[in-house]
């Protein structure tokens, strides 16, 4: 139960979520669908701005681009960081502040840096052509991204701050960058779903003395240090626990500090970019049991009405996750099972074994910890409807993204 959201219980063998039952949500919204724990937003959002009360926190958007999601966060203090011109449309919609968005990208083009100047946000150039380009449509206040060659612990898909990463400019580079634009500051991100912090502390230490030598070559110091975001989450009961974010971010403090007075630098301002710790634990996703196949004395299956298209986090990176059966929470296992969406791809298993009471057509299984990278990444494969989404406080539900028709998806047709 510890994988679920703080307010997370049992009663009378059903599992409810801040007060309110996942098997009545099923019923009342359809499956699949993510259901989002405001509670446990709020307390890892608050987590951030206590262990870091001077530094501006920006939720990484992508975790879960949602209005009501960030106008929540915005209540609690946060910004947001943003890749796109979508996700800055979010941001801009749900009434945050331009000086509290950090705008990324790997390849802006000149609409969004026209955009991003045009609502005050924070620019971070990522390539050499960006710092003219940036400048004809008006951007004053800029980061330059660095990679330092830290190889992050985690999927190389989610790695960002290795040699030859598609992110951010080799020193040698960033240099140039720096001489002819004069940015307000760095910014480094070394990849997502953190478990380890001697790769951030890594980064930290090369961070001040890549400063250092800016100071020594160009006479400028960074009055911003952007240290970016990717401290993970456990998705399953297996998998090791990660540091908390008051743990995490104390440590970063630390060692920003220690490095930054080795080399006698200025104190700089921190931002901090967390989106899956913050979102992460707060989602549970709730489908609709179908078809439960034993095709082997080894092997028997439990098929969902979602998948891939909902959660394509297990094909694309190997994550693993569990669940349990809401409506029958307190019955003891009686075998182990593999949970297959609906798709049609031996590749789209969800969970490769969970133990489970044995599964019958409509019971509704809860997967926890899927409130990042899910619905975010969603798509509409075999011609499937992407989910609704609920947000649940103190007995109550309330619908923060409807779910889409088969009617909708054809309506892209000509």
């Amino acid at each position: 139960m510890n994988l679920f959201p703080d307010t997370t219980s049992v009663q009378d063998g059903h599992l409810s979520v801040a007060g309110v039952r996942a098997a009545a949500l099923a019923e009342e919204h359809g499956t699949p669908l993510l259901v989002l724990c405001a509670a446990t937003i709020r307390a890892r959002a608050r987590a951030y701005r206590e262990a870091a009360p001077d530094a501006l926190v920006v939720y990484g958007t992508k975790a879960f681009p949602n209005i009501s999601v960030l106008q929540m966060l915005a209540e609690e203090g946060l910004g947001a960081d943003v890749s796109t011109l979508g996700e800055l449309r979010f941001a801009q919609r749900a009434g945050i502040a331009g000086d509290t968005l950090v705008v990324h990208g790997n390849n802006k083009d000149d609409q969004e840096l026209a955009e991003a100047a045009a609502g005050g946000g924070l620019v971070v150039l990522d390539a050499l052509d960006e710092v003219e380009r940036a400048a004809a449509v008006g951007v004053k206040r800029t980061l330059v991204r660095l990679t330092l060659g830290v190889e992050a612990e985690t999927h190389e898909a989610i790695r960002t701050g290795h040699h030859g990463s598609k992110f951010g400019l080799p020193p040698q580079h960033a240099v140039e960058a720096i001489e002819r634009v004069r940015p307000l500051g760095l910014h480094v991100h070394i990849g997502s779903q953190l478990v380890d912090g001697e790769a951030a502390r890594l980064t930290v230490d090369r961070l001040a003395a890549f400063a250092a030598e800016c100071r020594a070559r160009l006479g400028w110091t960074p009055e911003i240090v952007d240290l970016g975001g990717g401290l993970g989450v456990r998705t399953s009961p297996d998998e090791p626990e990660p540091p908390s974010i008051a743990d995490f971010v104390c440590e970063l403090l630390g060692r920003i500090e220690s490095a930054w007075a080795a080399h006698d630098l200025p104190s700089a301002r921190l931002i901090l970019e967390p989106g899956r710790s913050v979102v992460g634990p707060a989602g549970v996703t709730l489908y609709r049991v179908g078809v439960v196949k034993h095709v082997s004395e080894s092997v028997a299956w439990v098929a969902v009405d979602g998948g891939m298209s909902d959660n394509p986090r297990p094909q694309l990176y190997g994550a693993r996750y569990t669940a349990l059966l809401a409506n029958r929470a307190d019955e003891p296992p009686t075998g182990t099972f593999r949970v297959a969406g609906k798709h049609c791809e031996s590749g789209d298993v969800l969970i490769d074994r969970v133990e489970l009471p044995e599964p019958r057509r409509g019971d509704v299984l809860a997967v926890p910890a899927t409130g990042a990278y899910t619905l975010a990444m969603a798509s509409n494969y075999n011609g499937v409807p992407r989910p609704a989404a609920v947000l649940v406080e103190a007995g109550s539900s309330r619908t923060i993204r409807r779910r889409e028709t088969v009617e909708e998806v054809l309506g892209w047709e000509t």
